[in-house]
């Protein structure tokens, strides 16, 4: 390959420039920050475009390359043809960085994709025979053509990012492009009764009822489902019993999903910063019994709230603390649910506020059920943002 132009250069632009480069092909970049994003004349000379995950289909350096028949691929893509390693690839609306970090212990493997390192910054670094477990996003999949992982697993299918695929039919389709190159000496993990899947990959169901060999220390229904789906995977990965429990046994979790962030006068602070829709909060409704201060809100992703509003009055929730963008459709599903709330705009004022009301044996939980780019940088920037403050507040 001659030339590429990479756009985007958030983590994985960079990674792909990088590993583009050390092969000896000149690149040229592209990114909204620079101002370039919309010059057609980077693709002179082109034979292919790296597309950052963020950067949608309709971006017009994208349609432009598509026009000229130039090449287009995720980093994830790039990154796969590279490396010489069987992938255990993650994808699912919801648990993926939990489940892919949870399959790296037990295996144990590096991890990569969505969240963290780059894939394409494992090349030259993992020995050939290694497994890598790769997290994988409906953005990273639209954008793939050979991509195959030894190992699939979808965890599950909820609406989501339908700011970006329109419909939850074109996000689904993207979901399950992991599974299209696999051949019959691949595996399929798949949810109990899921339907057909693309390829012709070697299927095994999980539930979150499944018998495992120990049961996992993360809480939450729905992290014994994940639990679930990492010991199929690890299973098929030729892992034993005993390797699998003793890492369900001693995995507690990752940052910004169900963590313990702080314990102070019995009242118990929460972050969950990477529920970023409705579906991920709702789980994180059911994961504890005890009274709840909810704070929610962000930037809207094309999610309505009404059955969500039906879910937090079902749920011990004592009130819940509105921010962002999202305040005020939030405000108005959760008061004809009759949800005690108030408006504070801001997380630092819903901290204080919840915190301010909550009594010993209570929960504040940050689980936004909205993305954060109103007012972070993303729900990392968020959910150090509610820890920050929650010191600040013992201080």
């Amino acid at each position: 390959m001659r030339k590429a132009l990479v756009l985007g250069l958030a983590r994985s632009g960079r990674a792909a420039q990088v590993v583009l480069e050390s092969r000896g092909t000149a690149v040229v970049t592209a990114d909204r920050t620079l101002g370039n994003d919309t010059d057609l004349t980077l693709l002179d000379g082109v034979d292919l475009l790296v597309k950052s995950p963020g950067v949608p289909g309709e971006a017009p350096l994208v349609a432009a390359a598509r026009e000229r028949g130039i090449a287009v691929w995720s980093e994830i893509e790039l990154a796969a043809r590279l490396l010489p390693n069987p992938l255990v690839g993650v994808t699912g609306t919801n648990g993926k960085t939990t489940t892919t970090e949870l399959l790296g212990a037990m295996l144990p493997a590096r991890t990569a994709g969505n969240v963290g390192t780059a894939l394409s910054e494992l090349v030259g670094e993992v020995e050939p025979d290694a497994w890598i477990v790769c997290e994988l996003s409906s953005f990273q999949l639209e954008d793939i053509e050979q991509l195959q992982p030894r190992i699939a697993v979808l965890l599950n299918l909820e609406p989501d990012h339908l700011d970006r695929h329109g419909t939850f039919e074109r996000y689904r389709d993207a979901k399950l492009r992991i599974f299209e190159n696999q051949t019959a000496e691949d595996v399929a993990v798949v949810p109990r009764g899921f339907g057909p899947v693309p390829g012709a990959g070697r299927r095994i169901e999980f539930s979150a009822d499944d018998a495992l060999p120990a049961e996992p220390l993360i809480p939450g229904a729905h992290n014994r489902e994940n639990a679930a789906a990492a010991t199929a995977a690890a299973r098929a990965a030729g892992v034993g019993d005993d390797a699998i429990a003793a890492a369900l046994t001693s995995f507690a979790g990752v940052p910004h999903r169900l963590e313990l962030v702080a314990e102070s006068g019995g009242v118990r602070f929460v972050n969950d910063s990477k529920a970023t829709n409705t579906a991920a909060a709702r789980r994180a409704l059911t994961a504890y019994e005890a009274p709840l201060h909810l704070i929610l809100g962000g930037s809207l992703k094309g999610e309505r709230f009404v059955e969500f509003a039906a879910d937090v009055a079902r749920a011990n929730v004592v009130t819940a603390y509105l921010i962002g963008e999202a305040a005020e459709p939030l405000a108005t599903d959760l008061g004809y649910a009759n949800v005690p709330f108030l408006v504070s705009t801001t997380l630092e004022h819903a901290v204080a506020e919840a915190a301010g009301a909550a009594e010993a044996g209570q929960i504040v939980l940050l689980s936004p059920a909205c993305a954060s780019y109103d007012q972070f940088r993303d729900f990392e920037h968020r959910g150090e943002e509610f820890r920050r403050l929650v010191e600040n507040l013992q201080g």
